[in-house]
């Protein structure tokens, strides 16, 4: 390890006690975990009872491609690399009959998260507003983020909105065990209500991973404070990486104070500080550290670095939104061309996306190329996946989540009582859903009515399955459309007609290139199957592998941010109200807010630009803004003020002339 710095080469050398090591921003906390294993493996460990766990699949994949180079295959074999849900729901599927699950879980995501709340109000089991149906999801979700159960919820409970809130979370999670589903928090909360009900299962799974690393900690619910203890039992087998200050996810349950609390529960805790930045130049660290101490730390620490001081902080003023996005689409144009980089190196960050519209137009309009960060997936959208729900169930009658998905879309009169009925009688049969609508021992269990609704929506599949042994299959499909009245069941469920058209252009659009992808290169039609199969396997790898932004400027949120670095960066927006957010003064957490603008300003390596307005267009009218709270809390000598001798308007103009000529005579 003689490339490592003496702090980080304690952290990998500490394995005999629990460590908590605190990294600042820059200071390579990935390349100290991927050592570590390598370390925990040359000192006798097998690399299959280690694991390392973060929270992005990109993350993840990073930290395997490090280790590869440290380990070869041998060395590496079994060893575990993954997100903290893909670890649950490994547990969950190893461990699925001692929670009274069968083999094969089927997974919610949000939409169907929200479609089967959506029925347990429409079909009065709770009566609930299904205006709130966001609010009771967030809620559901941030109890079992904070590991706390329905009987609990209810317990304290003391209002009539919290009493409906538990009662629908009580009905939620009974509808999900009878599907033989979980939902994405349950890959977190299962496995620690597992090992606390089951010893032997713990003791178990702590042979199996007998050192615990723990990448972002900062980022970490209760729940899975919860799992990373029961895993790592009293003896603190464990290497826990985070940084306070980069907590920025407490609207999603994340607890920096777990890092305090490891203090509490593990008094053999070591703490370790990676404070030399490997990334940003001097002066932007120390307007980093300047910001950031105005926050209450339990650990102090502060970030330097070998790279030179670094140019002033640049502070922009614009009289409105629009000269805003004009004046820094002319500042990348001009730094472009005088400093010889590429557009790569231009990164533009906001606290929310709509702040992005007007800089798309300016970029396009100046033929700037550019990247959004976070841009949703084709196969995201809700009408993409109820067709896909529909074709799945075609081809794999068994497919219980599709089942699941389209049972009730569009409206089939089917409610979730019946379909906890069903799904508990299934589980007790071992068999799928769709099976289990045809079985005589089903209506021992519901009235005839409900089964009679069952057996119409079956007998429907069966003779549009035997159709697609028949006809031409993709005509057989767009009728299927027609026959399910799904243009209306889209026209009903949208905000606009615009809105219902634009989804149902998205569903034709899958049709035509499901359609394409049938045939190969000898002009041989796939079947059916083939087809599905090869789009489930895009989709997954569609929503697996992150976009790269190329030689393009980089627009994102200071959340998306987090991680990353470029040369030149720009924080646009920097007034009350956007940084730090209303929301956030109205509750006052202007901490996380403050934690925010440090993710911001630590993405920047040589040149780091701010930028506010004076007027600013919210809701069509133009309202007066103040510049944030954050400029005034930065050390003055370290910041070059520009609104003091702002660039008129006809030099910015010219400035943009001048490059885009420039620009003209390299292509010519």
């Amino acid at each position: 390890m003689p490339k490592l710095n003496s702090q980080q080469q304690a952290a990998v050398k500490i394995i005999d006690k629990p460590l908590l090591v605190l990294a600042g921003a820059g200071s390579g906390k990935t390349r100290v975990i991927t050592e570590k294993i390598a370390y925990l493996v040359q000192q006798g460990t097998p690399a299959r009872h280690i694991a390392a766990v973060t929270f992005t699949n990109k993350a993840a994949r990073e930290m395997k491609n490090r280790v590869s180079r440290l380990l070869d295959d041998k060395q590496s074999r079994g060893l575990r690399v993954s997100t903290f849900h893909s670890l649950g729901l490994d547990i969950l599927r190893l461990e699925h009959k001692a929670l009274g699950y069968k083999a094969a879980l089927t997974l919610f995501d949000e939409q169907d998260k929200l479609n089967l709340l959506r029925q347990l109000l429409a079909h009065g089991v709770v009566k609930g507003d299904s205006d709130a149906l966001d609010v009771y999801c967030n809620r559901i979700g941030q109890w079992k983020n904070a590991f706390v159960s329905p009987e609990q919820a209810m317990q304290h409970a003391d209002t009539p909105e919290a009493v409906l809130a538990a009662a629908l979370y009580e009905h939620y999670n009974r509808s999900l065990k009878a599907y033989n589903a979980v939902d994405f928090d349950d890959l977190i909360w299962l496995p620690v209500v597992l090992f606390q009900q089951f010893p032997d299962i713990v003791e178990k799974w702590r042979n199996k991973i007998r050192y615990l690393l723990v990448d972002e900690y900062q980022d970490t619910n209760i729940t899975q404070y919860q799992l990373v203890k029961e895993l790592a039992g009293s003896l603190g087998r464990f290497t826990v990486v985070g940084d306070d200050d980069q907590s920025i996810y407490a609207w999603r349950g994340a607890q920096p104070e777990n890092l305090s609390q490891l203090q509490k529960d593990y008094s053999r805790l070591q703490v370790i500080k990676l404070e030399q930045n490997y990334r940003s130049a001097g002066r932007i660290l120390k307007v980093a550290n300047h910001l950031i101490a105005n926050n209450p730390h339990v650990f102090e620490k502060k970030l330097w670095s070998e790279l030179g001081y670094g140019d002033p902080l640049r502070v922009l003023s614009h009289k409105n939104d629009l000269t805003e996005a004009k004046q820094i689409t002319a500042e990348i144009i001009h730094h472009r061309f005088r400093t010889g980089g590429s557009y790569g190196d231009y990164a533009i960050l906001y606290r929310g996306n709509h702040q992005s519209r007007l800089f798309e137009r300016e970029l396009r309009e100046n033929n700037v190329p550019y990247f959004i960060s976070g841009s949703t997936s084709f196969f995201a959208y809700s009408e993409i996946k109820d067709v896909l729900g529909y074709l799945r169930l075609l081809v794999n009658p068994a497919d219980d989540a599709a089942f699941l998905r389209i049972i009730n879309t569009p409206r089939r009169e089917i409610g979730p009582s019946t379909l906890e009925t069903l799904g508990a009688y299934a589980n007790e049969r071992h068999i799928s859903l769709f099976d289990a609508c045809s079985e005589l021992g089903l209506q021992q269990r519901l009235a005839e009515k409900p089964v009679q609704r069952l057996g119409k929506f079956c007998d429907w599949l069966l003779q549009t399955s035997a159709k697609l042994t028949e006809g031409d299959v993709f005509n057989i499909t767009s009728q299927l459309i027609e026959d399910i009245n799904y243009a209306d069941w889209l026209h009903e469920n949208s905000k606009t007609a615009a809105a219902a058209e634009r989804k149902l252009k998205n569903v034709f659009e899958l049709l035509e290139w499901l359609q394409r992808i049938a045939g190969n290169e000898q002009g041989e039609e796939k079947s059916l199957a083939d087809v599905i199969a090869k789009v489930m396997l895009l989709d997954i790898l569609d929503r697996n592998q992150e976009q790269e932004a190329g030689d393009q400027v980089s627009l994102m949120t200071l959340h998306a941010a987090k991680g990353l670095e470029f040369p030149h960066v720009f924080m646009i927006g920097m007034e009350e109200n956007l940084l730090p957010h209303q929301n956030s003064i109205e509750t006052d957490n202007i901490e996380e807010e403050r934690r925010l603008a440090y993710v911001g300003i630590t993405r920047a390596q040589k040149t780091l630009t701010f930028s506010y307005c004076t007027h600013r267009k919210r809701y069509g009218e133009l309202t007066e803004c103040e510049p944030s709270r954050f400029l005034n809390e930065l050390p003055s000598d370290d910041l070059e003020w520009l609104n003091k001798k702002q660039l008129p308007a006809e030099e910015i103009k010219l400035r943009g002339k001048q490059s885009l000529a420039q620009l003209k005579s390299m292509l010519a």
